[in-house]
């Protein structure tokens, strides 16, 4: 999908009074793909819209919103929304830039029709430097403008990994994200704590949960939820013959307890000896937690703790976010249809991401391009960053041409 964005600015200055009308029209080809929105200008700046496959979007009437909105939280000290202050200060700022930058840039490019050719080799430069100061600008200002969705701003998730289609090679591909994610966490200073782990006898995984925290934690996560499909030769395959296996991917915010209201009355808790490897202690001891939410008659269980206590706290983390997860796919159901031309959901069970080791490359099927370096990738640190970074920018890009479209519609 390619966009071509334009914002608008008109400067009047007379030619011979030093305040000749003079036009500006800056041009952004913005193609969604893997690297940041590219600039590419004309010399002419009048008109403020953006095209997306021939279909125009007029930008006037929502910078025309957004200065109103200043206007109106500058005269209402009580006004509520408080979060969208900042928010607004920060456009009308770089608007104001901006327009002070096309003013210099108007007034440095009559030196160019001067005698002195010293005086017109320093205006050429200033003006290159004007432009790219402008492009800078233009670049942080496609950003604010570019909404966050609320969850964005969720500072804890639950992550789960679970093997999908292909056996014992799914279960050792998932080991491999399962692990990527864990570093990825600790790459970017989350904290993160265990919640399950299924492993199996030759070091594979059949499904694992963390629990990560840190600042707006969901919005780097989020775009790994999903099916992640594996190509490769397995180490046990003798003919060697490719397979293709299945990964899925699940991360959600964590619910605080405000956002779901669980009574204790509604819950059915039960304590059981634990199963499994972890020495005679696991297996003599009640420390296993299972709890029933009766009203949904969903059920949770942990055991990774010797404590039953850690294994309580975890377990109703566990049901908030499931019953949380039932509340948000009735949402996400209900606006499906007005956002079949944005990013698709990340809570549905479709494939996502390619990684192909027989040629060392990883394809995001939501963005244009390919990675190469699987084992780098595979490390989660800024191989990982950088791919969720742009897809990042993709979604809020998506949502501003929605956004931009309604008000034009008003």
């Amino acid at each position: 999908m390619k966009i071509s964005i334009c914002f608008n600015t008109k400067i009047y200055r007379n030619i011979f009074s030093r305040s000749v009308s003079s036009s500006n029209t800056l041009f952004c080809n913005v193609l969604i793909r893997s690297q940041r929105p590219q600039i590419t200008r004309n010399v002419n700046y009048e008109l403020a819209e953006i095209k997306v496959n021939d279909v125009t979007l007029n930008l006037n009437n929502y910078i025309k919103k957004i200065e109103e909105e200043h206007n109106k939280l500058n005269g209402n000290k009580n006004y509520e929304n408080t979060s969208r202050i900042p928010e607004v200060e920060t456009v009308m700022s770089l608007l104001n830039q901006r327009k002070e930058i096309i003013e210099n840039l108007v007034a440095v490019k009559e030196l160019e029709n001067e005698p002195d050719m010293n005086l017109q080799q320093l205006a050429k430069v200033d003006i290159e430097n004007y432009k790219i100061a402008l492009e800078e600008v233009d670049q942080e200002l496609i950003s604010a403008l570019m909404p966050i969705a609320d969850e964005d701003e969720c500072n804890a998730i639950v992550l789960e990994v679970n093997a999908g289609v292909g056996g014992q090679e799914a279960m050792l591909f998932a080991r491999e994200l399962f692990d990527m994610y864990f570093n990825f966490a600790g790459y970017k200073g989350y904290q993160v704590e265990l919640a399950d782990l299924a492993k199996t006898d030759i070091g594979g995984l059949r499904h694992g949960t963390l629990l990560i925290s840190g600042d707006s934690v969901f919005r780097m996560f989020k775009y790994e939820a999903g099916v992640h499909r594996v190509q490769r030769i397995p180490s046990t395959e003798k003919s060697g013959r490719m397979h293709t296996s299945t990964v899925s991917v699940l991360a959600l915010p964590q619910p605080t307890d405000i956002q779901i209201n669980i009574h204790s009355k509604d819950l059915k808790i039960e304590t059981k000896r634990a199963s499994g490897a972890g020495g005679q202690h696991v297996n003599t001891t009640d420390s296993a937690v299972r709890i029933t939410h009766i009203p949904s008659g969903v059920s949770v269980e942990c055991q990774v703790d010797r404590s039953q206590i850690k294994n309580k706290r975890i377990a109703m983390t566990k049901l908030r976010t499931l019953l949380y997860k039932r509340e948000l796919d009735s949402k996400v159901a209900e606006i499906d249809a007005t956002r079949k031309n944005q990013v698709r959901s990340n809570f549905r069970n479709e494939k996502i991401r390619t990684y192909n080791f027989s040629q060392d490359r990883i394809t995001d099927h939501r963005i244009r391009g390919s990675i190469h370096n699987l084992k780098g990738f595979l490390e989660g640190s800024a191989s990982l960053e950088h791919l969720i970074t742009n897809l990042d920018k993709n979604d809020r890009l998506a949502k501003l041409l929605e956004i931009i479209n309604k008000v034009n519609h008003c």
